[in-house]
């Protein structure tokens, strides 16, 4: 918001100020001449000690602006309720064509000079200061759709790729064949110590130990 009357156009009306203890804050205004006059500048406050103000005074030459930047010096403790109740005063007059900054003076802005000072009041106000983004946790949502995370060389690896329904289905079938192996081992097993004791020939204890492969990779094939 910017006042449209005087000499100046002034936005924003209020210095708004993200308060935090301890920490410097600054925010600035911009001076706008939109007449064909050299118009001088000056900004005052009623807590010198509490603000610094650059530049605190200057030239705007015609149809130009001028920003000025107020920093508040870090405060040890916050007002009650967060009110500010200081204000600041931007004065400004009409100089000759062409003057400078260094041209500047006190009087050239006292009334009792007969010199025509405009002056527009600004108030300040603490606004909380911004608050950082929630980080967001992905896959932690309820209902989203499951998805696969980047490895270290950016790429999805096969597990993270594959659903958690799908990887509970293979590692039971997983399972089941090493049930199965372990089966088959036992009757190799028990098979050989019975042709050890009814002393089979050698060729028959080969074609059943071939049979039994045969029947282990079928089972295998199957899944």
């Amino acid at each position: 918001m910017s006042t449209g009357s005087g000499l100046l156009e002034i936005d924003p009306l209020e210095l708004k100020f993200p308060f935090e203890l301890k920490k410097q804050i600054s925010c600035s205004l911009q001076l706008s001449n939109k007449t064909d006059e050299y118009i001088a500048f000056k900004v005052k406050t009623t807590s010198p000690k509490k603000y610094c103000v650059r530049p605190n005074s200057g030239i705007v030459p015609p149809r130009s602006t001028a920003d000025v930047v107020v920093t508040m010096q870090a405060q040890k403790e916050a007002p009650p309720d967060m009110q500010c109740k200081d204000k600041f005063l931007v004065q400004s007059v009409i100089v000759n064509e062409g003057a400078n900054a260094k041209e500047i003076t006190p009087e050239m802005f006292s009334k009792e000079s007969g010199n025509v000072v405009d002056e527009v009041k600004l108030r300040v106000a603490y606004v909380p200061p911004p608050q950082p983004p929630s980080p967001v946790h992905e896959g932690s949502e309820e209902g989203s759709s499951p998805r696969g995370s980047l490895s270290d060389n950016g790429n999805l690896t096969a597990t993270e790729f594959m659903s958690p329904a799908l990887i509970s289905r293979l590692t039971e079938e997983k399972n089941s064949i090493v049930q199965q192996n372990n089966k088959l081992r036992q009757e190799l097993e028990s098979l050989r110590r019975e042709v050890s004791k009814k002393h089979i020939g050698f060729p028959i204890a080969i074609v059943a130990v071939v049979a039994l492969l045969g029947i282990l990779l079928g089972y295998i094939l199957k899944k």
